[in-house]
């Protein structure tokens, strides 16, 4: 059976904790915290596309369309008719859930490339729908105006205080999905991974457990998108095109598709390269992009996560 140590989460949730403190006693890195936010809410995205991808099997090219269902949800229904912002996140992650049910209960038959050129159209017919509803969306010019978080009364008004809120869900989502991971049902998705007709010839329903996970990472999606829309107080389309989707898988293959640790590991590092290190390269940081995954695939096919492994059995032998 699978097992993940307590103690690696309980140190992980001590360093998020005193990450703050940390960066504010150093000049140089004092405005890390507002690109962890970013690395947080990627995050939520990544461990349901883990889940989806490294532990079912099912490749998918359309989480920026949950992404962003979640982003506009929360920001047209909070800016344009002044609804409760939490109670937008629930209706966000409500519809994102039903629009995976409608969208995965066909597409997830399919198996291999052609699943992937399935999320891949709905995704594009997302951007599409979110670049010409100018009058929902503001169109390509995006819409503001988006109001950020409260609670009981106080104000998610500081970047750390919506650190702590993104990393506080992240904790959640962590948590919850390990034990997902470690119960019957993460071991009918390693079942359906390795070998669909075998799974289903020992019983796993293994239409239900595919539109299951697809479902729950469409909903961390779309939380994701809400907690972003808040953060910024602005949203436009381009934030959830094609490259965003590639970008998130690049993400989990840096990390180690088949880890959920490697979940938080690549998003947290191709966040800031995107934010802090790779500005430099400007036009070309695609193709800086593109020799990661070529890197990965081919010498650490396991991603980071898989590196502590490897480096044991060196000693071993």
């Amino acid at each position: 059976m699978l097992r993940i140590a307590k103690l690696p989460i309980a140190v992980f949730a001590l360093f998020i904790i005193i990450f703050p403190w940390i960066a504010h006693q150093i000049p140089t890195i004092e405005h890390y915290p507002d690109i962890m936010v970013f690395a947080g809410i990627y995050c939520l995205i990544t461990i349901g596309l883990s889940l989806l991808m490294g532990y079912a099997g099912q490749i998918s090219l359309g989480q920026a369309a949950f992404f962003g269902i979640g982003a506009y949800i929360s920001g047209i229904l909070t800016a344009n008719y002044g609804m409760n912002a939490w109670a937008c996140m629930v209706i966000g992650m409500a519809v994102a859930a039903a629009v995976a049910a409608l969208v995965g209960t066909p597409s997830l038959k399919l198996k291999g490339h052609y699943l992937a050129m399935a999320t891949l159209a709905f995704g594009i017919i997302i951007f599409i729908i979110f670049n010409e509803e100018i009058e929902w969306t503001g169109g390509p010019d995006g819409m503001s105006g988006i109001p950020g978080l409260s609670l009981l009364g106080f104000e998610f008004d500081s970047v750390e205080s919506y650190y702590y809120l993104v990393w506080g869900f992240v904790l959640v989502a962590f948590i919850f999905t390990v034990n997902v991971i470690q119960s019957g049902t993460g071991r009918a998705l390693r079942a359906i991974h390795a070998s669909e007709p075998a799974a289903s010839a020992m019983g796993v329903d293994v239409s239900k457990f595919k539109i299951i996970i697809f479902v729950y990472s469409a909903v961390l999606g779309s939380l994701a998108g809400s907690l972003y829309a808040h953060y910024l107080n602005f949203i436009n389309p381009s934030t959830f095109d094609l490259f965003f989707s590639i970008k998130l898988l690049i993400m989990i293959a840096l990390g180690g598709m088949h880890n959920i640790w490697g979940a938080i590991i690549g998003a947290c590092l191709i966040t800031f390269l995107s934010y802090e290190w790779l500005h430099y390269f400007e036009e070309f940081e695609v193709i800086v992009y593109g020799a990661i995954l070529l890197f990965v695939t081919v010498l650490l096919p396991d991603g980071l996560a898989g590196v502590p492994g490897i480096v044991k059995g060196w000693f071993r032998r």
